[in-house]
């Protein structure tokens, strides 16, 4: 095949080092919104959950970087706009399942 005609639609594949700095932020992260949990008795309720809601989000961006090799990158531009298509779907899909499943026990009440 002549590599004249081979395109590239994304972007470059992840190093080893790449791969095992996302490993390690992933453990990470789980390990200390679990201990978070395990060993907070005293902290109050709400700010477990604003904690394990925000290690989520930082997970879900690592998870984006380091796995995903989506970034600001002008090759990785349509690998996020798909993404968030998806996401946007996905939403539509939850939001609308939960909308017609009140409206059913309220019907039912």
């Amino acid at each position: 095949m002549n590599q004249a005609n081979v395109h590239s639609t994304g972007t470059g594949r992840g190093s080893l080092k790449s791969y095992t700095l996302g490993f390690i932020f992933s453990i990470l992260l789980t390990v200390v919104a679990f201990a978070f949990v395990m060993y907070g008795s005293g902290i109050p309720y709400r700010i477990i959950l604003l904690f394990i809601f925000s290690a989520a989000v930082v997970q879900m961006l690592v998870h984006l970087h380091y796995f995903l090799h989506l970034d600001r990158s002008s090759a990785a531009r349509w690998n996020v706009m798909a993404l968030l298509c998806s996401a946007a779907v996905i939403a539509l899909f939850v939001i609308g399942s939960l909308w017609i499943m009140f409206d059913l026990n309220w019907r039912m009440m």
